[in-house]
């Protein structure tokens, strides 16, 4: 007699209906709603909305902002990561719980809180402020706050690859005349490449939609330190609901392409390790 197999959810049917319900109504719907709205602009109207050049000069910074601090993520997001794997030291276990920082920091109080730093009068702002350079209300500070939400996914997204790494290997092509730079090159960064393409994309991603932390710290002076979301809110205010929308969709879109890319590069991680 065949033994019934037991499992401790329901079928297949009824948790996927159960799935795609949460889904519609927590996700899909609300974005539905957004398009529908969206189409009450005719493509005149819609080409007009998302091509003026205010709306031009917010999509060139929160991309261009968001893109440099994915960069700059890339570069100390890999040497953070490598510190807290590598070395043991006093206070490390804070330093890795400090990371997680801008996930559990209302964005708000981050925007208040580098604001300060980055002013004239900051901490820091004050000592760039003697070398010539303005953080606060400007360009860079976008920058500065994007790179301050984006660091915490590259981290995280290369730290668990380099605990996976063999020191043998590195050993073995130390101990047959390859220098630091030839290790690096040769052996780690192919095996923390996908990953860290992962984590800069999902900054990326991040910082694209980011509002609370961005809006204290550039100023909001249009078609210079006014980001994408910040419009969509400001045309909210105004009761230019379609317009909204219209900037919210070429959004939307940006992000789909995103996850997309994302997914790709899942996938050619995974590929990778197995090969």
């Amino acid at each position: 007699m065949a033994l019934r197999r037991h499992r401790p959810v329901p079928g297949f049917s009824l948790t996927m209906g159960f799935t795609l319900t949460y889904l519609s109504l927590i996700v899909l719907l609300p974005l539905a709603g957004m398009v529908v709205k969206t189409a009450g602009l005719s493509w005149g109207e819609f080409a007009r909305t998302i091509t003026d050049p205010r709306v031009i000069a917010s999509y060139r910074l929160s991309f261009g902002a968001s893109f440099v601090g994915a960069l700059v993520n890339a570069v100390f997001g890999l040497l953070v990561a490598w510190v807290l794997v590598r070395y043991r030291f006093p206070g490390r276990k804070l330093v890795d719980v400090l990371v997680d920082l801008p996930f559990a920091l209302p964005t708000a109080v981050a925007g208040i809180s580098l604001t300060t730093i980055y002013s004239e009068n900051g901490w820091i702002g004050r000592w760039l402020q003697l070398a010539g350079i303005r953080a606060a209300f400007t360009p860079l500070g976008v920058v500065i706050a994007l790179t301050f939400v984006g660091l915490p996914f590259v981290v995280r997204t290369v730290q668990p690859v380099l605990e996976d790494l063999d020191l043998e290997v590195e050993e073995a092509a130390s101990s047959l005349g390859a220098g630091r730079w030839q290790v690096f090159r040769r052996i780690l960064l192919p095996a923390v490449l996908p990953s860290l393409v992962t984590g800069s994309t999902l900054a990326f991603a991040r910082a694209v939609g980011e509002y609370g932390s961005v809006v204290f710290i550039s100023g909001n002076m249009p078609m210079r330190t006014e980001i994408a979301p910040l419009l969509i809110i400001t045309k909210l205010e105004q009761y230019d609901y379609a317009g909204a929308t219209a900037i919210a969709v070429v959004m939307l879109a940006a992000s789909f392409v995103l996850l997309l890319a994302i997914n790709g590069l899942q996938q050619w991680s995974r590929r990778s390790t197995w090969a």
